[in-house]
């Protein structure tokens, strides 16, 4: 991180072209791998999963344990965020002109869970077409969700099927075993792309954009590092986890989180630091992690819309009241949900500003420092995601039989490489 940001810096001074692009295509490939990983990842691990959480006890219990502490850490990050959009008022302190206003051409909807759920494809692959100046240009995407509905109901249909699909689960923990040899050799590369990502965010982004919007950005990021230093940290308390352990061992995964600003990207990290560094079952992990990646996002779902909704609010002059900041705190709840498949947080925000009522448009006065925001969203929707699914282990008595290598510095991929 901080050869990239000596790079970046480098090339936001000199005005170098040249290095600029060679930061961005470093990191776009890095996070391409990544990416590229995540079908065949969530696939194998989901379906020998489901095998294996025939040993455990009350699979189906497990499920809505960790959706409910899902809800349970969205309401308290929502509470932090209009707590501070209302002391901060960042919209009666921006700079920004109304000209910028502007409806973003992705909308959320609360029929999105419902259309998203269904698969489209047997990959759940989704493609989006966007017309440049060289013409249309089709780009594939990763509908995790769909996937895991699909992963689930093969995994079903093998353990159902008896002997006739033994072959075919002992095929998928063999592929799942190859799966994560090539993951690790990603892994591996994790030092460059974090370089060229951070390097590429400096150069492109750097801090003019803030000039107008300063009090909202200092709003979002003391609610991220409220959630992630206070409320993570009592909550791993409370429950009886070692707040050291769980920061050491997940902060790889945090920090790439950061740097890439994609929870799927990060998703093959997320899913390993939470097995082999903090010792969550890989059968319940297999399953949680993914979810979480698609479902669970303290940062982008929960404090962002609450403060940017107010910050709106507050710029175009309209008043809220009690029930106002109710319905933002039950869109931030349940509109994750709503908006899985089609995760992000300008949807997440245009689902809450059209469920009160106000205009579309100030979305648009946001998008300028959105990739600044976005890494710190990104970090905490990281963390949330390893979180939960670590407490919902720890407080069910979870145990693969293995102690997890947590100490510092030590390999994301502990065990069995």
């Amino acid at each position: 991180m901080i050869v990239g940001l000596a790079l970046g810096l480098a090339a936001r001074s000199t005005g170098a072209p040249w290095l600029t692009e060679t930061l961005a295509t470093i990191g776009a490939i890095f996070v391409q791998l990544l990416k590229a990983i995540v079908p065949p990842l969530v696939f194998t691990a989901i379906v020998a999963s489901i095998a294996n959480l025939r040993a455990v006890a009350d699979a189906a219990r497990l499920a809505w344990k960790t959706l409910l502490w899902f809800a349970i850490t969205a309401a308290i990050a929502v509470a932090i965020g209009l707590l501070l959009g209302t002391l901060i008022a960042p919209g009666k302190h921006a700079a920004v002109a109304a000209s910028l206003a502007a409806a973003p051409a992705s909308q959320g909807g609360w029929t999105d869970f419902l259309k998203g759920i269904v698969p489209a494809n047997f990959l759940g692959l989704t493609a989006t077409t966007s017309i440049g100046d060289h013409g249309p240009t089709t780009t594939l995407g990763i509908n995790v969700l769909q996937l895991l509905v699909i992963s689930v109901a093969i995994g079903l249909a093998a353990v159902k099927s008896g002997e006739a699909g033994a072959p075919f689960l002992a095929f998928v923990q063999s592929a799942l075993v190859i799966v994560r040899k090539i993951l690790w050799w990603i892994i591996r590369l994790t030092p460059v792309g974090t370089a060229g990502l951070i390097g590429t965010a400096v150069a492109r982004y750097g801090w003019t954009a803030l000039a107008g919007l300063g009090w909202f950005a200092f709003a979002v990021y003391l609610g991220l590092a409220l959630v992630l230093f206070a409320v993570y940290p009592a909550l791993l308390r409370l429950n009886g986890i070692p707040i050291r352990r769980f920061f050491a061992a997940a902060w790889p995964a945090i920090q790439l989180g950061f740097v890439t600003r994609s929870s799927i990207g990060t998703l093959p990290v997320t899913e390993e630091v939470t097995i082999e560094r903090l010792g969550v079952p890989r059968a319940y992990a297999s399953f949680a992690v993914p979810l979480g990646a698609t479902t669970k996002m303290d940062g982008c779902a929960a404090i962002y819309p609450a403060i940017a909704a107010l910050f709106v609010a507050q710029f175009y002059g309209v008043a809220l009241g009690p029930t106002d900041y109710l319905l933002i705190a039950l869109v931030s709840v349940l509109g994750s949900a709503a908006t899985a498949g089609v995760t992000g947080a300008t949807v997440m925000l245009t689902l809450t500003l059209s469920t009160l009522g106000l205009p579309l448009e100030g979305a648009g006065l946001l998008l300028a420092i959105d990739p600044i925001l976005d890494m710190g969203r990104t970090a905490v929707n990281v963390a949330g995601q390893i979180l939960v699914p670590l407490i919902v282990s720890t407080r069910e008595q979870l145990s693969e039989g293995a102690e997890p290598v947590v100490a510092p510095g030590a390999p994301v991929l502990a065990r069995g490489h």
